[in-house]
């Protein structure tokens, strides 16, 4: 009999084990093998976007709103073959992005996530569906810095999780001027931005599609120099491996860009910025792997 009740509870011991094992309908996946699989199937998708950067991820209401929101409803409905999709928003900082795709926090990414070589080793990218380019900001009445070598001696900052100071402050590989600048820590783009306003930094040097959303949200306190040098090719972040959903992502991207979606939405978003030059055509995509 002692035997028997042992048994008994091993038994449903491993059931429960199981079942925890197969997953639900959260992020990353669960039961299905493939976001693309969980898109086909109903499933809610759990979409990482950024919610402090204005005109590409910011929430101030029930979700975020932006560029990149747009993008991700705009892929996730041609994927899904035009249905909507239903759709849990996450926020996913630059810091922690290839953790919640390999956790399973999220499904996907859409926020201002750059394809490098590193990246590839952690990330299965979609894309790029749009390309950015790095510049300066500055306060609007700074004449002392009008180009990425005006930033010697001067503070940068350096927000936590992201690679663009490292193009101003190291030499090749990593990085591209190799100039002499002072890096000031902060937790994201908008710190960056406050430390700007208040004086503790002399410029916040990332991508300029993240830049102009500063800009325009603070109304001309602020100005982007124009002076873009580099190609941040912005993908989409799927878990390492999932090559269904990165071939369908690509599929939906060159249509929206085809049928001029994506130009509607640049404009909606980045439309008369002064210095800021946006893509017109489809970026080549980088293949899936």
């Amino acid at each position: 009999m002692h035997m028997r009740r042992m048994g008994a509870v091993l038994a449903a011991a491993a059931m429960v084990a199981g079942l925890a094992a197969c997953g639900g309908d959260g992020g990353g996946g669960g039961e299905y093998a493939t976001v693309a699989d969980k898109i086909a199937g109903g499933g809610t998708i759990v979409v990482g976007t950024k919610w402090d950067q204005p005109s590409l991820g910011l929430k101030t209401g029930a979700e975020p709103e932006g560029f990149d929101v747009d993008v991700a409803k705009a892929v996730l409905k041609e994927v899904a073959g035009g249905k909507d999709v239903k759709i849990e928003w996450k926020e996913s900082a630059s810091s922690n992005r290839e953790p919640f795709l390999q956790n399973g926090t999220v499904d996907i990414i859409f926020a201002t996530y750059s394809i490098t070589e590193e990246r590839k080793g952690k990330v299965t990218f979609g894309g790029p569906y749009v390309i950015a380019h790095q510049d300066i900001m500055v306060r609007k009445d700074d004449t002392s810095i009008n180009s990425p070598q005006d930033l010697k001696g001067k503070k940068i900052c350096k927000a936590a999780g992201s690679n663009s100071y490292k193009r101003i402050t190291d030499p090749p590989p990593d990085g591209e001027l190799n100039i002499d600048a002072t890096t000031v820590d902060a937790a994201n783009y908008s710190e960056c931005v406050q430390k700007l306003q208040g004086s503790n930094l002399d410029a916040v040097t990332t991508d300029d599609l993240i830049l102009a959303g500063f800009a325009k949200q603070a109304g001309g306190n602020f100005k982007v120099l124009g002076q873009g040098f580099t190609d941040e090719k912005y993908g989409v972040g799927l878990k390492k491996g999932d090559t269904k959903t990165c071939e369908a992502v690509n599929t939906a991207i060159k249509k929206l860009w085809d049928d001029g979606t994506m130009k509607q939405l640049l404009d909606k978003w980045f439309g008369g910025i002064q210095g800021l030059n946006l893509s017109t055509e489809a970026p080549p995509a980088e293949g899936c792997a």
